[in-house]
């Protein structure tokens, strides 16, 4: 590997202020488990990154976030999908940076707002809510914040954020965005920041309940999804215990993601599951389900400081980043056999399949909610619309007969 001084040497200029960390942040990565090839690939953005530093003579030590970005755009019509490799590059050096006290890490108020910090901290702490559902709001709030302050904020204000967003956007959006902003309001008003709830100056967004057949898979296509994962590979093994427990055991994608070692309890026979609301469930940990994770976790896991029982197949060994991971597995199985997905949420298929079979064998609306954990009947009902044979013997005759 070229040495720090012959990189800047090389372009003519002197040996840049981020130089001498350019091998020890290559070795970072190296002891991580990445590839010689991706190494590679990431020195081929820092290099030019450290050369753009000497040029503009800037010190280390102001190094952050808008740096980066104008490094990336320096040059107009380069390729989106470029740009979001040098992102991802730089991203990682600036934050090994950071780690290493090079560049001093900013103040959580000055990362994120500290409003929205504190908002943040209210949906986890006392709302209770997923970090998933934290996820998709807490975008939109920032968005909001950058757009009007609190202390003057009115209902036009309000108003013409919200026509200015949804404009040619869908009505899911429209509904997250409203919904978020809500919950927002009534935060504000609950801890001072306004006099006034304006909670109340979202309109809602109407969504008909129960207005579509939720799909399923048959226990057919269950079954043809099960049996086409390759086992004979590490992916394999991995992704077949990932299915099963969504198959088996109607599991959420982020309950799945977050399953930790401890929360296999081998002596009992039982998993512990974190669900919605920070609920904590015990589960019978199945037959086949525990053959699938003894096998994964003996001979492909590998170590690893996450706790989390699924990791990433490629560096950094960490943990799967959440429901979005487990929904690519579950569109990946799909791929395999020649499925094609219905709605939304591919992995969520599996608990709509589990609660169309209790239904159709006759199970009731309160058993399906115990087994699926809703903390509503209301989750629950949306299944009864699946018993066909069942609506058939209440379903009125079509008025003109056969036609």
């Amino acid at each position: 590997m070229t040495t720090n001084s012959s990189l800047a040497s090389a372009s003519g200029l002197r040996p840049g202020p981020c130089d001498i960390h350019i091998n020890s942040f290559l070795a970072h990565l190296r002891g991580k488990g990445y590839a010689n090839r991706t190494l590679r690939k990431k020195r081929s953005v820092v290099v030019p990154f450290v050369r753009w530093i000497v040029k503009k003579r800037l010190a280390v030590s102001d190094l952050n976030e808008f740096h980066l970005s104008a490094f990336v755009k320096r040059s107009p019509g380069r390729k989106k999908a470029r740009i979001g490799f040098e992102m991802s590059a730089l991203r990682l050096f600036l934050r090994y940076l950071r780690a290493e006290a090079v560049v001093p890490t900013p103040p959580p108020a000055l990362r994120e707002g500290d409003l929205a910090r504190r908002y943040v901290d209210y949906l986890r702490k006392e709302r209770g809510l997923a970090r998933n559902s934290i996820l998709v709001y807490a975008p939109f709030i920032r968005d909001f914040i950058s757009y009007a302050s609190p202390k003057t904020l009115d209902a036009g204000i309000i108003q013409d954020f919200l026509l200015d967003r949804i404009r040619n956007r869908s009505s899911e959006y429209t509904r997250l965005l409203s919904v978020a902003l809500r919950s927002f309001f009534r935060f504000l008003y609950l801890y001072g920041e306004t006099a006034i709830d304006f909670s109340f100056s979202v309109p809602t967004v109407r969504k008909w309940s129960q207005a579509q057949v939720t799909p399923f898979l048959s226990p057919d296509e269950v079954e043809r999804v099960l049996s086409g994962t390759d086992r004979s590979t590490p992916c394999g093994r991995r992704d077949h215990a990932i299915l099963l427990l969504l198959a088996r055991l109607g599991l959420r994608a982020g309950e799945v993601a977050a399953l930790e070692l401890d929360d296999i309890l081998w002596r009992s026979g039982e998993i512990v599951t974190r669900g919605k609301g920070r609920v904590q469930d015990r589960l019978p940990l199945l037959a086949d389900i525990g053959e699938a994770l003894a096998l994964y976790l003996s001979k492909d896991r590998g170590a690893s400081v996450s706790r989390q029982v699924f990791l990433r197949m490629y560096a950094p060994r960490a943990g799967l980043a959440g429901p979005a991971a487990v929904g690519h597995v579950v569109r990946y199985a799909f791929a395999r056999v020649g499925l094609r997905r219905q709605g939304r949420g591919a992995a969520h298929l599996f608990r709509h399949s589990i609660a169309t079979r209790m239904i159709r064998h006759g199970a009731s609306i309160a058993e399906i909610s115990e087994i699926l954990r809703h903390r509503s009947m209301g989750s629950t009902q949306i299944y009864t619309k699946v018993d066909f044979e069942s609506l058939r013997s209440v379903a009125r005759p079509w008025p003109g007969g056969a036609r």
